[in-house]
């Protein structure tokens, strides 16, 4: 049985006078290349956006649509860590860092962060983590949404400085045509060197 998310935890702590309330997410932790994109979003009780869902289970076309009407009637906050501070602080610190970061760009202060797995950044304020939060709560939903579609324009844009390696394809994931092009055509600058397939990519093991 699928968990829809509901917007009935950040309502309980609103009522308890502990709002504003932020949820936060990430995406690109795993692939090879590009950056980790953390969004934080504080909704607004009277203006929820209709169709909010796990970026995972949606559409790309489903997220495109969305994320306009997320960043309208929301605040939201993006925080980026580029490959360069992946491969230095390694993809757990950089991924804490850009969730701090996309706390820290709401212009809206939260009194409760709200974030989607089980480790959280250093935040000043009141924080929670709640796994598997993406399905659970429309707040963390909606910044699953925001990272999401942020990233995968990053990654097409990426694609058409590279249009060999197929970027706006696999958004960076090891895919056997991604695996191919670091065999064909070796390294780029957007490639983790601190992940072993691209390492290996590398010859450094």
């Amino acid at each position: 049985m699928t968990i829809k998310a509901t917007f009935e935890l950040e309502a309980n702590e609103l009522q308890l006078g502990h709002g504003p309330v932020a949820g936060v997410d990430e995406a690109g932790r795993g692939p090879w290349a590009g950056p980790v994109v953390a969004a934080a979003v504080i909704l607004d009780p009277d203006r929820i956006p209709l169709s909010i869902a796990d970026s995972k289970v949606l559409l790309p076309e489903e997220r495109e649509a969305i994320f306009p009407r997320i960043m309208a009637a929301a605040h939201v906050g993006i925080g980026i860590a580029g490959v360069e501070r992946i491969d230095r602080d390694n993809i757990l610190n950089a991924t804490m860092w850009a969730m701090a970061q996309a706390v820290a760009a709401l212009d809206v202060k939260p009194k409760l962060v709200l974030i989607d797995g089980n480790r959280a950044p250093k935040l000043a304020m009141e924080h929670r983590t709640i796994v598997k939060g993406d399905g659970r709560c429309l707040s963390i939903a909606a910044a699953s949404i925001i990272a999401k579609v942020t990233r995968d324009r990053l990654m097409v844009d990426l694609g058409r400085q590279f249009p060999m390696y197929g970027f706006e394809r696999h958004k960076g994931y090891g895919t056997p045509e991604h695996q191919d092009a670091l065999r064909r055509h070796g390294v780029t600058d957007h490639h983790r060197s601190s992940f072993k397939p691209v390492q290996l990519a590398l010859r450094l093991v």
